[in-house]
């Protein structure tokens, strides 16, 4: 009877188990968005031996300035500075949404409060004799733009639209410095509106095709900021081809620039245009332990990526509209660092050459380092840094050398220093403090 008794309960319970349904726990919903800041907090201390040419409240020093005598000889710029600086600290936020038309999109929006200009005038000289001076307005830490853009990314193409980088700014190739200057007036810096077309050919071979306006560093003009640009129809249009696998990564690219200066000149109606052209080319390799980058560019009229020069103008006679010609500028550095988690020492080194329009008898000159009296032959620089990194926190001490040659345009006029040098050099130690997160 207990048998029949265990095996009728055994039975019932089998029974009810097999009539209780059973679930799988739901997968969970993909998400359709997903987004994530980042940023982090920086303090730099700044001490040089020469007053420089500079941006940011001493923050960027691009070349130290010519010799300037007063009465009894002495030179008004060789004098020391220091500054304490907080303003490039940043801030970003990255977004992922939806599929877009069988792409994947992501945005970036990221800002520093950099937006600092400090008081400044442009003189130039006419042809009369008499000059014009643009005056330009200051403000102190606002809050500045760094990055706005979008990707659509479908298996093997990518559009990107908004601003974000320089095409001759290689984000996976810059120098790798303590100074926040990430190797300006050798290397391009900046930000431009645009719009680029990426394919992918290979897995490591690719192409790209952007066009761009100019926008936070504007090329020297003799109207507003950016007007040249504006004014133009034609947009920049820069191609580049570039491999990169697991260690290397190489890249050359050629760009093409039109400006139209101005829309009246003299007291005409203006069609005259500034037509120049640049390449570039570049290689990194990496491993375990060590990082070389090297990196070179020539081409004329490249102001507005913060490197010596600019373009000139020409006027024959006040009554016709001035003509424009670009100043050639060669550049070329070359940064070797360890690859250290905890310790890592680097060296850099940077040339760069401003070598004149090749016109003679400019009557103005819309340039960086480049005036109707004094020019920029070379700067070059060597610095040596060590970055003591622990998790998010990094300490980098950074000595550094600029040297510039400075000389008479007085000659010739198509921008070259070709009487007169002169060399001077400013000696700057750092120490960059930076909590990422």
């Amino acid at each position: 009877m207990k048998k029949i008794m265990m095996l009728s309960f055994a039975a019932l319970s089998l029974a009810g188990y097999a009539q209780t349904p059973t679930t799988t726990p739901a997968a969970p919903a993909a998400k359709d968005w997903d987004v994530s800041l980042y940023g982090f907090v920086r303090t730099d201390y700044i001490w040089d031996t020469r007053k420089s040419a500079q941006v940011r409240e001493l923050n960027l020093n691009l070349y130290p300035l010519d010799e300037s005598k007063l009465a009894d000889g002495s030179d008004q710029n060789a004098v020391g500075q220091s500054n304490f600086l907080s303003v490039v600290s940043r801030l970003g936020v990255k977004v992922k949404g939806p599929d877009v038309w069988g792409a994947k999109v992501a945005g970036t929006l990221e800002g520093d409060f950099f937006g600092n200009t400090e008081p400044a005038s442009n003189t130039v000289t006419n042809l009369d004799g008499t000059k014009t001076t643009i005056n330009q307005s200051s403000s102190i830490g606002m809050f500045r733009l760094r990055h706005a853009y979008a990707t659509l990314d479908w298996s093997k193409t990518q559009l990107t639209f908004g601003q974000t980088w320089y095409p001759t700014f290689i984000p996976e190739c810059f120098p790798g410095v303590a100074n926040f200057s990430t190797g300006i007036l050798f290397n391009p810096f900046g930000w431009a509106s645009q719009v680029k077309l990426k394919q992918n050919f290979t897995k490591e071979f690719s192409f790209a095709l952007t066009a761009y306006k100019d926008r936070e560093f504007a090329a020297t003009n003799p109207g507003t900021q950016n007007s040249a640009s504006i004014n133009s129809a034609l947009p920049t249009l820069h191609g580049q081809f570039q491999y990169k696998n697991q260690h290397w990564l190489f890249g050359l690219g050629a760009e093409y620039r039109s400006l139209k200066p101005l829309t009246v000149s003299n007291g005409k109606m203006s069609d005259e245009t500034l037509n120049t052209s640049s390449v570039v080319g570049f290689l990194k390799y990496s491993n375990d332990k060590i990082i070389v980058k090297a990196y070179g560019i020539s081409g004329k009229d490249m102001s507005n990526l913060v490197m010596v020069g600019g373009f000139a103008g020409y006027t024959a006679n006040t009554t016709e509209p001035e003509k424009y010609e670009g100043l050639k500028t060669t550049s070329g550095w070359i940064d070797i660092a360890s690859n250290g988690k905890k310790v890592a020492p680097g060296m850099f080194f940077g040339y760069t050459k401003n070598g004149g329009t090749g016109v003679d008898g400019a009557t103005a000159f819309y340039a960086r380092g480049v005036s109707s009296t004094r020019s920029i032959d070379n700067v070059w620089r060597v610095s040596g840094r060590v970055d003591f990194k622990s998790n998010k926190f990094r300490i980098s001490p950074e000595l550094e050398y600029t040297a510039a040659t400075w000389g008479d345009n007085t000659t010739a006029k198509n921008g070259t220093a070709d009487n007169n040098q002169v060399k001077v050099s400013n000696f700057r130690t750092m120490v960059s403090c930076v909590y990422a997160f």
